[in-house]
């Protein structure tokens, strides 16, 4: 597997993300690819090795041609990794509302009563 920064190194140019956008729907032929993008066939034989080397991407030889498909496992851990930002916030969280008084300072006054409510 590559590491995070590899992963993210790949997908940080855009005709990548649009590849990665493609396959999601399927196996594809680079000629299937390059008639959907932009650039150049040579180009997207350079990108498709780019997230290829990031394990993001996987070929299958079939004859002559190469499918390629998004790789669901290199995709997963970058994602693992991105998730780990979103766990450690609901951790932290989870953390300060059970480290809350409990009370209802929605106005932040330091007082639970809101303003004008009666106590």
């Amino acid at each position: 597997m590559a590491d995070v920064s590899t992963a993210l190194a790949a997908v940080h140019d855009p005709n990548r993300r649009r590849i990665l956008e493609l396959l999601r729907s399927g196996e594809r032929s680079v000629r299937e690819l390059t008639d959907e993008l932009p650039v150049t066939q040579s180009a997207v034989s350079q990108h498709l090795k780019a997230l290829r080397d990031a394990d993001l991407v996987a070929v299958r030889p079939v004859g002559t041609r190469r499918l390629y498909r998004v790789d669901h496992d290199g995709l997963g851990s970058l994602r693992a990794w991105v998730d780990s930002f979103w766990d450690d916030a609901l951790t932290a969280f989870v953390a300060h509302v059970e480290n809350s008084d409990g009370g209802d300072d929605r106005n932040g006054d330091g007082d639970d009563a809101i303003d004008g409510a009666p106590s």
